[in-house]
């Protein structure tokens, strides 16, 4: 009897006999299942040890009434050496990675890949949740931001009236530009804070050119707020561009991907927010000195041109401009007239010409010398051969016809 091809062994009673390592392997096949891989898992620390190579070893447990239930794990320096907490003894964990098998042992155990205290844990895996569905919303997407204003006169606060956040962004505006500050005060941590803020972005939203939304640095339980759903629908949702200052620059909150701007801490998105008063002014006096500039060169220009105009006007030049433009044109009209003259002669002789040529060929004009021209049948008489005694015939003479009748037909032996 064969078990999934991998009894090598004698059969005793119908029983394959199996070594250890196909034992093992057999395990290691069932344990390979998608359902244990890259998972989470919640339990109780123990049996922790920090190996000196860097390694973590331990076990999680629950207890469950009256039985309880174990998992071997090990985390690897690679993965330990971004343990943001010091794991102990009967800590409750979430622990993310997945169940292998160590086949030289037979024994199977979680390898960690990342591990958060279970309260802890449980809200960032509520934060990927919700970071998930917001983008799905399309409340992520890049074409969404707009930019914002160069010079604007308002600036909203959205923000705790007493925190160091508000007095750093009032510190860095009235250094900066003399824009107008609009506090919208909310509590920015604790139970409930998240739908202050949301509320507070909607009442300043339209009162000022530019809103600051957020609060100075804190762990990520005091940070939590500024990543639930209703503050970052309420940021997106805002006709006014928005800046999020949520934390220090490591600090990452969902409204920052939802506003307009991100800025690493309150004070930066103050000077985001406004200009600097010093650059504009030296921008401002370099745009007065090149418009000094061009229009000194402008007049120099124009005033060139009117005393080049002026020289040109003078009565004595512009006299002599005139002279010299009428002698001008006085030969020009003599020589057209020169031309057309030579050109009327031209036409005529070449006229004379062809007229010659045409009275040269034309027939009738060798009537004029006495010549005649016998006509028979309506046709030209040219051989006397071609008329008969008695034959009537037309004389065509210079100035006019006669009829005669042949009355005999002779030829000239010399022709």
């Amino acid at each position: 009897m064969m078990l999934g091809g991998h009894s090598t062994g004698p059969e005793r009673f119908g029983t394959p006999i199996f070594g250890v390592s196909e034992v093992s392997g057999l395990i290691c096949d069932l344990l390979d299942d998608a359902r244990l891989r890259r998972i989470w898992v919640r339990g109780e620390v123990t049996n922790y040890k920090n190996h000196a190579s860097g390694h973590r070893y331990f076990s999680l447990s629950e207890r469950n009434g009256r039985s309880s239930a174990v998992i071997n794990c090990v985390m690897w320096r690679t993965s330990a050496s971004t343990l943001a907490f010091a794991p102990k003894d009967g800590m409750d964990v979430l622990a993310w990675g997945s169940v292998e098998v160590y086949e030289p042992h037979g024994r199977y155990q979680l390898i960690v890949r990342e591990m958060l205290p279970a309260g802890l844990g449980e809200r960032h895996l509520m934060v990927e949740r919700w970071k998930q569905e917001l983008d799905a919303e399309g409340l992520f997407d890049p074409g969404r931001k707009r930019p914002l204003p160069l010079f604007p006169q308002r600036i909203g606060v959205v923000t705790s009236p007493t925190g160091a956040a508000v007095k750093d962004i009032l510190s860095v505006i009235s250094r900066r530009y003399p824009a107008d500050v609009i506090l919208s005060p909310t509590a920015v941590q604790g139970e409930g804070a998240h739908v202050e803020i949301a509320e507070a972005i909607r009442r300043i939203d339209g009162l000022a050119d530019v809103i600051i939304v957020g609060r100075g640095g804190g762990s990520f339980e005091d940070l939590f707020a500024f990543n639930h759903p209703d503050v970052v629908r309420a940021v997106a949702a805002c006709r006014t561009p928005v800046i999020s200052a949520v934390g220090h620059e490591v600090d990452t909150a969902l409204c920052d991907f939802a506003a307009d701007l991100r800025a690493p801490t309150p004070s930066a998105a103050a000077e985001r927010a406004v200009p600097e008063r010093r650059e504009v002014l030296r921008e401002l006096a370099g745009c007065e000195e090149r418009m000094h500039l061009l229009v000194h060169s402008r007049l120099a220009a124009s005033q060139s041109e009117v005393e080049e105009l002026r020289e040109r006007m003078r009565p004595g030049r512009l006299a002599r401009r005139i002279n010299e433009r009428m002698q001008r044109l006085a030969e020009h009209d003599d020589l057209l007239r020169r031309a057309a003259v030579a050109r009327v002669q031209r036409e005529r002789s070449a006229l004379a010409e062809l007229r010659a040529n045409l009275e040269g060929k034309n027939p009738l004009a060798i009537l004029e010398r006495g010549y005649c021209i016998v006509e028979a049948g309506g046709r030209v008489v040219r051989s006397a051969a071609s008329l008969a005694p008695g034959e009537r015939v037309t004389i065509r003479m210079m100035d006019g016809r006669a009829v005669a009748v042949v009355e005999e037909t002779t030829y000239d032996e010399n022709l």
